[in-house]
């Protein structure tokens, strides 16, 4: 099994199967796939494995997350999915103290290397509740993303 095929199950435990929420701004989602981020796709229809295909050439491969320490990987993977590649990044970015840019270069993977794996996932996933925070559906998904966030800080 591969860091990958571990970390989409993990996620999958966050993401489920399909839900159409008039107020969740992605709108009709299956596996965490929505309607928004893929308006040619037959949601309702998407199977396990279409899904982890798309999270794997879409989500992970983008974010270089091969690349990160064991639980970044994880982080940055999770939020990628719930909020964009590029925000992830910024995120990531923020965290490490570099331009943001939400470009996943040299500068940055040179910046995750000088800091302790937990430490800047810790400080990765600071940054991404401080910015959920200031989202508009924070009322409503308040609870659900802070758990999410707080499993993946109890893991560290």
């Amino acid at each position: 099994m591969t860091r990958f095929d571990e970390c989409f199950t993990r996620l999958l435990g966050n993401e489920g199967g399909y839900v159409n929420n008039p107020k969740d701004p992605g709108g009709e989602t299956n596996w965490g796939i929505s309607k928004r981020s893929y308006p040619t796709l037959d949601i309702k229809s998407l199977t396990q494995d279409d899904a982890k295909a798309i999270y794997k050439r879409d989500f992970w491969d983008k974010c270089r997350c091969d690349d990160l320490p064991v639980d970044l990987d994880f982080a940055l993977f999770d939020c990628a999915v719930n909020s964009g590649v590029k925000q992830a990044i910024i995120l990531l970015q923020r965290a490490l103290g570099v331009t943001e840019d939400g470009v996943f270069g040299k500068m940055t993977e040179h910046a995750v290397s000088k800091f302790y794996p937990d430490t800047i996932t810790a400080r990765y996933l600071g940054c991404r509740l401080r910015f959920m925070t200031e989202l508009r559906p924070w009322d409503t998904f308040a609870k659900g993303w802070a758990r999410r966030i707080a499993e993946q800080l109890v893991s560290l």
